[in-house]
């Protein structure tokens, strides 16, 4: 799956940086990444295998050297980012979370051009992350080159830009993966898990919608793109893979699975002596289930 998180703020951002990608960690495993853009214009980024340690603990000692107004960080279950890229654009840095259903086209698309190359994982394939780099690299504008990102992924990919004008937010075409922006003095925020606000004093401003492009700076959150109606939002992230505290689309995850224990428990027609969880993501479903049926919950 992944998380990633972005803050533009007319202070430091480090801290809100780096706790806010910290409350995504429960959406990967393999790689963590901070970039950060300094007093010069020059983008610093880090990128640590988090495999078999936290995300904090990796990167609390890198904090001292990251500092700027913006920021992007991600916490990935796959590819190396956030990437940082040189292009006609100018430097970015660039965090994704989703699945390229074409990738090989798009590398050989790329290569058809003659003027493309990339490099490979150790695994021997193209960071997907990169490839979207490099698709929105062909346009003459940011705004333009993730909407030519967006139209030509099959799949879903939810994007972060970090550049000088700010950062740029992209949610997949059909929404399947959530972007929420954050507001408090000083600062605008863009996060996936909602859980990552009330502890850094954001308050919800909006969802960003299917398809929608948004620039978010410390002072204002400016639509380059507008959303489209259809959205098909994973509703594993209700059941599964989100926190219990977090929102999406305004919907809090514990509050479904508790509906969703209930449901299941009118379709049932056994006899129950108690109820369990297995793993914590069934914790509330079980708790459903128990208050429907009136039998004791019990930890397995």
């Amino acid at each position: 799956m992944g998380g990633f998180y972005g803050v533009a703020t007319s202070g430091e951002c480090i801290g809100d940086l780096f706790y806010g990608t910290d409350y995504h960690s429960h959406l990967g495993t393999r790689r963590g990444g901070l970039a950060v853009l300094d007093e010069s214009n020059a983008i610093i980024g880090v990128i640590h295998n988090i495999s078999n340690d936290q995300f904090k603990s990796k990167f609390n000692k890198e904090l001292a050297r990251l500092t700027g107004h913006s920021g992007i960080g991600v916490i990935s279950d796959y590819e190396d980012q956030p990437l940082i890229v040189s292009s006609h654009l100018g430097t970015f840095a660039i965090a994704t979370v989703g699945k390229l259903n074409n990738a090989a086209e798009i590398k050989q698309g790329a290569f058809q051009s003659r003027n493309a190359h990339f490099t490979e994982m150790s695994c021997g394939e193209v960071n997907p992350t990169e490839l979207v780099a490099s698709l929105i690299s062909r346009k003459d504008s940011f705004a333009e080159g993730l909407e030519y990102a967006q139209s030509r992924i099959d799949g879903s990919c939810s994007i972060l830009l970090l550049t000088e004008d700010g950062i740029y937010a992209s949610r997949d075409k059909m929404g399947r993966t959530p972007i929420v922006i954050g507001k408090k003095e000083g600062a605008h925020a863009a996060t996936m898990e909602t859980s990552a606000f009330p502890n850094l004093d954001y308050e919800i401003e909006r969802y960003v919608g299917p398809g929608e492009i948004v620039l978010l700076t410390a002072d204002a959150v400016v639509q380059k793109k507008a959303p489209q109606e259809e959205m098909k939002i994973c509703a594993f992230l209700w059941v599964y893979y989100g926190y219990p505290s977090s929102s999406y689309e305004g919907i809090n995850t514990e509050v479904v699975r508790y509906k969703n224990g209930a449901l299941m428990a009118s379709l049932d027609d056994v006899e129950i002596d108690a109820v369990g969880g297995v793993p914590d993501s069934g914790i509330g479903h079980a708790i459903g289930y128990s208050h429907a049926v009136q039998a004791p919950y019990t930890r397995s």
